[in-house]
């Protein structure tokens, strides 16, 4: 009998973590040969950049971190709350689906690092300490779009004989919004708010890189940049990385424990 021997999870992201250290590594050491003598190697080794991590610490990154989390959380709110709205809508209006989608399109279709300024001069520069209006509109720009068609998909998906029983015993198009739907499209809202809050965070700091902001890691990476700070800006694209990975990570384990029948487990 044969039997197939898988790793564990930990295991396997393990490995592409090792495998992606090596591969950085090897980059570094290629561009830095090629690199002009004098200049600085625009790709720095693991150890320089996790050098430079240690060496800014809390003390740097805390002040920019709780600025970005707390302007994409906003956006986020706002984005996701005004889609889950509008889908709801459409179930009880139909007529308005296609004007519906067509709002969500667009808001996917507009280049946000364009419109940007324009948020910029309606809205203004932040008053010190304050987080960014350009920042959270542009964070809930940003997931507008993936909410709303997330959230007709799933509406749509409720089982017929079940909006059907409700129709028999009087009910309307409310209740079997409430009863029926809201549930059958739990699994496919929160699949949209996996992918929702890592593109919210991203939204949030290409807000505060338009500039007009004091802090958030979008301001923070533009000002090493132009310091030619390379180990500190590719920190700081870590940092970011590992957040918006933690922003997804909470949905997975959001969707485990409410929706536990979509993948397959009891509640």
């Amino acid at each position: 009998m044969n039997r197939t021997r898988t790793l564990p999870g930990w295991a396997t992201a393990l490995i592409g973590v090792v495998l992606i250290l090596v591969v950085w590594e090897v980059a570094a050491l290629v561009v830095a040969a090629g690199t002009v003598e004098g200049a600085r190697s625009p790709v720095p080794t693991p150890l320089a950049v996790l050098t430079q991590l240690v060496t800014d610490n809390w003390s740097y990154y805390g002040k920019h971190i709780s600025m970005t989390v707390t302007e994409a959380g906003i956006g986020f709110l706002w984005g996701n709350g005004l889609a889950l709205v509008l889908a709801g809508l459409v179930l009880l209006a139909p007529r308005i689906e296609k004007v519906a989608v067509q709002i969500a399109v667009i808001t996917y279709c507009i280049p946000i690092v364009a419109i940007g300024p324009i948020f910029i001069v309606v809205i203004g520069a932040p008053r010190a300490g304050n987080p960014s209006g350009t920042a959270i509109v542009l964070a809930a720009l940003s997931v507008f779009f993936t909410t709303v068609i997330g959230s007709l998909v799933g509406l749509k998906a409720a089982d017929k004989a079940s909006l059907d029983v409700i129709s028999v015993y009087g009910g309307g198009k409310f209740m079997q919004l409430r009863k029926v739907r809201v549930i059958a499209a739990i699994p496919s809202v929160i699949t949209a708010l996996k992918i929702a809050a890592p593109a919210a965070f991203l939204g949030a700091i290409l807000g505060e890189y338009l500039g007009q902001v004091e802090r958030g890691l979008g301001v923070a990476m533009l000002a090493a940049g132009s310091a030619s700070q390379v180990e500190r800006v590719w920190g700081i694209a870590l940092v970011c990385g590992l957040i918006a990975g933690l922003g997804y990570a909470v949905f997975v384990v959001v969707a485990r424990f409410v929706t536990p029948w979509s993948s397959g487990k009891s509640a």
